[in-house]
């Protein structure tokens, strides 16, 4: 399992590294599976692959998609990241994508408009210039480090704390696609649907073995496993949810650069007995 990273990030969305400085540090570091899973864009694939040239390292296609899920007994809608890996027929996906770019972009001016009035200022030039004046890959980091770079907040973990996370002020919720359609529209494409960081959610521990249950009822493959840093009880909960529903498992360390420089690219949790990884279903 060693040398496996399914789960990172480029310039191309929310990283610091290039998809080519992305695969040079991945052959550094002795990978030789890498998944580019990028918020809502492929856009870097072709980059990567290009980059590998002579090397060993394997380019997994891959892309995280913004979805989400609610509990009929509730009716509230849950955001929920699903990465889709190995794509054989991209064709299916890609449009969907596109749409998913168009409100990716119209949320960034969205929460850029609604921080005006809180901080006396329209960042919106700034923050597009971050990602080369294309705003479908504005995500809400980069607006955080732009508020950091402008003195209104001291680090971008306070941005989304004060101005940007679920219940601030400046907060747009992302209108995805279903959790149902979006496993949907992976399969169409020949690729396997995986639930990102299932613990990272905000959510209770009932909510979180409730959105694993239909994660696998709606046809989901796999099941991301929690890093190592997070509590033991944690990553039993879900290995024991991964076992009912018969899921495989995914490992990523979602590598983000310089954005989260307590991320190792490369460093993933470990399976336990009898736990099958996703990637054996690649070759």
């Amino acid at each position: 399992m060693e040398g496996i990273d399914l789960h990172t990030h480029s310039n191309i969305s929310d990283g610091t590294l290039s998809p080519e400085q992305l695969v040079h540090a991945a052959i550094e570091k002795g990978i030789h599976t890498l998944a580019l899973t990028d918020h809502d864009t492929m856009d870097g694939l072709v980059l990567a692959q290009q980059a590998v040239e002579n090397n060993a390292l394997k380019i997994i296609s891959g892309v995280e998609i913004s979805s989400q899920w609610s509990r009929p007994s509730t009716k509230k809608s849950y955001g929920v990241h699903v990465v889709a890996l190995n794509m054989q027929n991209p064709a299916p996906l890609n449009e969907l994508l596109e749409q998913q770019k168009i409100i990716r972009a119209e949320r960034a001016k969205q929460i850029c408009d609604l921080l005006i009035p809180l901080i006396g200022e329209d960042i919106y030039l700034d923050v597009i210039i971050k990602v080369d004046n294309i705003p479908d890959r504005i995500t809400r980091t980069h607006i955080a480090k732009t508020l950091v770079e402008k003195g209104y907040v001291s680090r971008p973990q306070q941005a989304f704390d004060k101005y940007i996370k679920e219940g601030k002020k400046a907060y747009v919720k992302f209108d995805g696609l279903g959790l149902q359609e979006t496993i949907d529209v992976i399969h169409q494409s020949g690729g396997f649907a995986v639930l990102a960081h299932p613990t990272r959610y905000d959510l209770s521990a009932t909510n979180i073995r409730y959105l694993i249950e239909i994660f696998s009822k709606f046809g989901g493959d796999a099941v991301e496993l929690p890093p190592a840093i997070e509590p033991a009880s944690t990553r039993q909960m879900v290995d024991r949810m991964i076992a009912e529903y018969n899921l495989k498992v995914s490992v990523g360390s979602d590598f983000h650069g310089d954005n989260m420089p307590w991320i190792r690219l490369g460093n993933i949790p470990r399976l336990k007995e009898g736990q099958v990884g996703i990637w054996e279903s690649f070759f």
